[in-house]
């Protein structure tokens, strides 16, 4: 019998429109003579189911089912593909915890933690990950630029705490630059981050949890034709994205090992992708995506296809191991 997939997408973040280009390719790209796939768009104002013809039926939110014909659908398993809020900090992952529905991601805690990165960098640092040097400020704190550069020095990342897609981040080359760049960062959330530049070989570590274990795909080196990783860098073609990196094999064995370190500490579920600069052959954590981008032109479908698993079946894995 086959199972009924609800794949999430959309959300209440600036990143909404590029989880619904992932959500749609999960929905394209998963076999639907083995899942009965519904397309769920999560938005502040409205839930709703989305059919191919773009009509709209609310959700029932009492059990997060689909009133259609007379009849009430329900899932067995729900593919999350929201970035940001509340697909990737933990909200969706709670709701579904208390109905007792199966999910694709991580739980609720591992989603909120990895969503903030200060919290991360800060639960990790024990562990033997290492990280830039980084100064935090919350809305309504003193700015005091001394302080900062003392810290952090200049070249230095201004980032909001809580976003994805590099919305709310700003390279600052000069003392005057910060304000602006802290300003722009506040549009994104009421926490900052600020971290010092690390100039080295940028890569991007996928993994997910291949019949019960920890897999690391083949990894990605980024280089960026602009300052920086940015949004137009990420989604306009604005860099090239290597699989696999061109890094020396004791850096591979690193970066390996700290992702996997960081998955299973993190006692991880579903996809994740975690952010690394290399300075020689060390890996410098800068985040880690819970709920990474799955479009065809994103990192992980791309390290997937690298390790000789198609799109579909790089979905169905996730599903697999969540009813698992």
């Amino acid at each position: 019998m086959k199972k009924n997939i609800a794949i999430i997408m959309g959300g209440y973040s600036s990143e909404y429109k590029i989880s619904l280009k992932s959500g749609n390719v999960v929905y394209n790209y998963l076999n639907k003579d083995k899942f009965n796939l519904y397309r769920i768009h999560i938005f502040k104002n409205k839930w709703v189911y989305v059919d191919d013809a773009d009509n709209e039926t609310p959700i029932d939110r009492n059990d997060f089912s689909i009133p259609l014909k007379g009849n009430s659908i329900t899932f067995d398993c729900v593919f999350n593909a929201i970035h940001g809020s509340p697909g990737e900090d933990g909200l969706m992952q709670a709701y579904f915890e208390l109905l007792g529905i199966k999910h694709t991601s991580c739980d609720f805690y591992q989603a909120a933690l990895t969503f903030n990165k200060r919290d991360l960098l800060s639960v990790l640092k024990p562990y033997g990950i290492k990280a830039a040097p980084s100064y935090y400020l919350n809305l309504g704190d003193e700015i005091n630029e001394s302080k900062i550069i003392d810290k952090v020095k200049l070249p230095c990342f201004v980032k909001a705490n809580k976003s994805g897609s590099s919305f709310g981040i700003t390279k600052v080359y000069k003392a005057e630059e910060l304000k602006g760049a802290i300003e722009t960062a506040y549009n994104e959330d009421d926490e900052i981050i600020i971290e010092g530049f690390l100039d080295g070989t940028e890569v991007s570590v996928g993994v997910l949890k291949l019949n019960g274990k920890t897999t690391v795909f083949p990894i990605t080196e980024i280089v960026s034709e602009n300052d920086f990783f940015d949004y137009q860098a990420k989604y306009e073609g604005k860099s090239q994205e290597i699989t696999p990196a061109r890094i020396n094999a004791e850096q591979l064995e690193k970066v390996t090992q700290a992702s996997r370190k960081i998955y299973d500490v993190l006692k991880m579920k579903g996809f994740s992708r975690s952010e690394f600069i290399f300075i020689g052959n060390e890996p410098f954590l800068l985040e880690m995506n819970t709920t990474p981008g799955l479009t065809t032109e994103s990192i992980l479908p791309q390290q997937a296809k690298e390790a000789g698993i198609e799109l579909g079946m790089l979905f169905e894995y996730a599903i697999t191991e969540a009813l698992a």
